[in-house]
């Protein structure tokens, strides 16, 4: 029998196999769709929206470049924490400047009690 002669497999015969694969390739590949709407009216824009998506195993966006969800307080919580010590040792600075100021303050109000 030859080639021509012969029917392709039906659709959703053996696809798990082959979803997996195609998967498998997206992930380890990548894959960008990406898309603008706009919106204009009398040739004046109102609005546009860019549309980006990646789809890609995590190894293969660190590759790309792409590791914004490492500093995300609200996916990371190694960001989360590098957060609030950012944020403490920032009021620590200034509470620490404001000490310093009201002492300086209560310092000038001395000498100025003492000054004739």
């Amino acid at each position: 029998m030859s080639m021509a002669g012969r029917m392709p497999e039906p659709y959703g015969g053996g696809s798990g196999a082959n979803l997996a694969d195609i998967l498998e390739r997206v992930l380890d590949k990548g894959i960008v769709i990406a898309g603008d709407i706009r919106i204009n009216l009398l040739d004046i824009e109102l609005l546009t929206i860019k549309l980006r998506l990646i789809v890609a195993s995590v190894d293969k966006a660190k590759e790309m470049g792409i590791d914004w969800w490492e500093t995300d307080p609200a996916l990371s919580s190694r960001a989360r924490h590098s957060e609030l010590a950012r944020e403490n040792a920032e009021l620590r600075e200034r509470l620490e400047r404001m000490e310093l100021d009201g002492g300086q303050r209560a310092e000038l109000r001395g000498q100025e009690k003492e000054a004739p």
